[in-house]
């Protein structure tokens, strides 16, 4: 090995996800109580460490997998933390990744084996290290996203209601949305289709359920919101 990479030196690249999920109208969290040292029993993002032979983006795969179980989830890389004393245990450089996935179809017992819990995203407890920086940037990339592609899909379930799809997108912005427009607007869209199946989970007549089609929505992607 040449001097050049001799003389530098050697540091650890960290992964941390930063995982949302939507449940009864509210965006949430899925965070640890951590079990180890530095900071054991506070607060933390779900994390590792960057392999041997292995990228960034598949580590953070695999991170997201070892804590929920899931396969092939829409994952977008934040950006690089790297402040000298972020992290107290060790010279660590964390590759920040958002997660959406929908929050009924995860692995609860390796969940729970992790001691992670799924928290309200408005009644956040104190996180260790620069997580809280994290999620707010997690947060305003997945907003600026959301407006103009169809990526907040990835947390509902495959049928859902329009009051259901504007409730999401008023817990992604945290503001609320003004029913006759946000319906006029789903409505312009081809690829959000009505199905003929009835969710009476809120009321004797029903709501229509609806599902989006993304074979449609990639002949023409076109969205805003």
């Amino acid at each position: 090995m040449s001097n050049y990479y001799n003389s530098n030196p050697k540091l650890y690249v960290g992964i941390d996800c930063i995982i949302f999920g939507f449940n009864e109208g509210e965006l949430n969290l899925l965070l640890l109580k951590r079990n180890f040292e530095p900071a054991m029993g506070e607060w933390s993002l779900m994390g590792g460490f960057v392999q041997e032979g292995e990228s960034v983006d598949d580590a953070a795969k695999r991170v997201l997998n070892e804590l929920t179980g899931l396969e092939d989830v829409y994952m977008e890389q934040v950006k690089a933390f790297g402040a000298i004393d972020r992290d107290p245990g060790e010279r660590v450089v964390s590759i920040a990744y958002y997660a959406l996935i929908n929050i009924n179809e995860y692995d609860k017992e390796s969940v729970q084996l992790h001691n992670a819990f799924w928290v309200n995203i408005n009644e956040l407890p104190a996180l260790i290290f620069d997580h809280p920086q994290m999620v707010e940037q997690a947060r305003k990339l997945m907003q600026q996203k959301a407006s103009t592609e169809p990526i907040g899909f990835n947390l509902l379930p495959k049928l859902f209601t329009l009051s259901q799809l504007q409730s999401l997108y008023e817990a992604i912005y945290g503001e609320n949305i003004d029913k006759r427009n946000f319906r006029k607007r789903i409505a312009e869209m081809d690829y959000i289709e009505k199905t003929d199946k009835i969710d009476k989970a809120g009321s004797k007549r029903g709501a229509a359920l609806y599902q989006f089609n993304e074979k449609a929505y990639r002949k023409a992607p076109k969205f805003k919101l």
